[in-house]
């Protein structure tokens, strides 16, 4: 089960048995990774070892599958927006594939030396403690995972209300209506059935992948035709530090869900060799696919009409379909839907994980008995999302969540040059060279820190909360003794929350994930 951020199915949390060496004839202990989660009743029972079916190129799908979303479809605009200039936008571009490809072979080493679920928050929780993690599900909880969805569900309602609007913008209260219908349709479809949820998202991401073919071919008919004059002066734009930070949030948004690219370890045969090849294969492709697009893009749709317009593929298709112009939005859309979708399953699971940890409130630990959905963690994800469409503004949220996302990133890699120093003794199947995360770290600090020297807020608003995650901790979480009323309010709530969607606590997320 893979999760996705952002752009399309994005994870923080993929579910995968502990990797543990089979127990021996005799009946002797079997022996299990230093950093593996020990699975509740597993003592003395068989041990489940799952099947190695991935090849490198199942890998490789998988890779490609994860990162392109809804991202490529609006990404475009607000990398143009902020530098003016096409020929720094495809450098933009192009380097943001290459930071993600180094970022990912990064998470390939933490990937497979912890391999417990839970993504950074895993990662953190083992290399720094319990403070550092629930600081990063705090962030999850209250930052990353409700901007994230609302940037999906904007994305969608944009491109779904495009066409009944053909000569002017759909108007904000119209797009957040439909972003919020969006949010509620597919909280209740996945607190219903995961078949449902998993049908709706393997049925929608075929609209991205015919939608991309589309503009691809077209572009590059444009340019064969010798229709080239969109690309006079590709150099002339804005060079200003913090437009180029803002620039690179929004094209790194749309290559998230590389750093969850070590969860086909489990699943993938020979993954030692096989994951480090499905990286190098699939980063480039993914990032040569962006570089077309956006150069189908500029081939065209002029200058101005790139910024005017949030759904740039709907212009692109109005210029160079004709009739078929509503096939684009319609993929686009059916694109998007299925990446709200991906991310409302997959942060309710994430928010379960937590709370398992004993990081989160008991009732995200909830699923409905029969149809195992985490029907309490859904809904709160849902409302969390529903708060921040008070604004319709896609690159706000996008420059309002990257800062303390990117910070999260950089704290998960200093983990693992942490951990190489205090648990040298630790198995790293896959080891990358120091450089990498030397150069990854130095970069992500480099490009939080340029927008924020002359807009400081986002960066301190995201800060700020996650300190506030500080308090909480040591009152919910560290301190033992509470009083008892506080454990009879826990309790009621969970009660309550049982009584009313017939839900019960699952102790095991294998369970959740059969």
């Amino acid at each position: 089960m893979t999760e996705r951020y952002g752009n399309g199915v994005t994870t923080d949390l993929v579910e995968l048995p502990n990797r543990r060496v089979s127990q021996e004839k005799n009946g002797s202990a079997s022996e299990e990774h230093p950093l593996s989660q020990q699975a509740d009743g597993d003592e003395g029972g068989d041990k489940i070892v799952l099947k190695r079916k991935l090849t490198l190129m199942n890998g490789v799908a998988i890779i490609v599958g994860t990162i392109i979303g809804s991202g490529i479809f609006i990404a475009p605009t607000g990398v143009f927006k902020y530098t003016e200039s096409v020929g720094s936008s495809l450098l933009i571009w192009s380097a943001c594939g290459i930071l993600s490809t180094i970022g990912a072979l990064c998470y390939a080493e933490l990937g497979t030396s912890i391999t417990r679920s839970g993504g950074d928050y895993a990662y953190l929780l083992v290399a720094f403690g319990p403070l550092v993690g629930f600081l990063r599900l705090w962030i999850a909880l209250l930052i990353i995972r409700p901007t994230t969805q609302t940037i999906v569900a904007l994305t969608f309602a944009q491109y779904a209300a495009k066409p009944f609007f053909e000569d002017c913008e759909p108007p904000d209260n119209a797009v957040k209506l439909l972003g919020a219908v969006c949010l509620c349709l597919l909280t209740a479809i996945n607190c219903l059935s995961v078949k449902w949820a998993m049908k709706v998202q393997d049925i929608f991401t075929a609209g991205k992948l015919l939608a991309l073919a589309l503009i691809i071919l077209a572009g590059v008919y444009q340019m064969a035709t010798g229709q080239m004059e969109n690309f006079e002066n590709m150099w002339e734009g804005n060079y200003g530090i913090e437009n180029i930070g803002f620039a690179f949030y929004s094209g790194l948004f749309a290559f998230g869900g590389w750093n969850y690219l070590n969860f086909v370890t489990e699943e993938l045969q020979d993954p030692y060799k096989n994951l480090p090849r499905a990286i190098w294969i699939a980063m480039p492709l993914v990032t040569g696919i962006y570089v077309l697009v956006n150069l189908a893009y500029f081939a065209v749709v002029s200058k101005t009409e790139m910024l005017s317009s949030l759904a740039v593929a709907v212009t692109f298709g109005n210029r160079m379909f004709g009739s078929l112009a509503f096939m684009v939005p319609i993929f686009v859309a059916l694109s998007t839907f299925g990446g709200v979708n991906g991310v409302l399953f997959t942060s309710a699971r994430l928010f379960a994980t937590g709370a398992q940890e004993g990081h989160l409130p008991k009732f995200f630990q909830l699923f409905h008995i029969k149809q195992q959905t985490p029907i309490p963690s859904l809904i709160f994800s849902c409302l969390m999302s529903l708060l921040m469409l008070l604004t319709a503004d896609v690159y706000a949220l996008i420059n309002y969540f990257s800062s303390v996302l990117w910070l999260s990133v950089v704290a998960s890699i200093a983990g693992m040059l942490w951990l190489r120093k205090t648990r040298p003794d630790i198995p790293r199947p896959i080891r990358v060279h120091t450089a990498l995360p030397i150069i990854f770290i130095i970069c992500c600090i480099v490009l939080v820190l340029m927008p924020s020297f002359t807009q400081p807020m986002n960066l301190l608003v995201g800060l700020a909360i996650t300190l506030a995650g500080v308090p909480f901790y040591y009152v919910c979480i560290a301190w033992k003794d509470k009083p008892k009323c506080y454990g009879r309010f826990s309790h009621g709530i969970v009660r309550l929350c049982r009584a009313i969607f017939n839900t019960t606590i699952i102790e095991g997320s294998d369970s959740v994930t059969k």
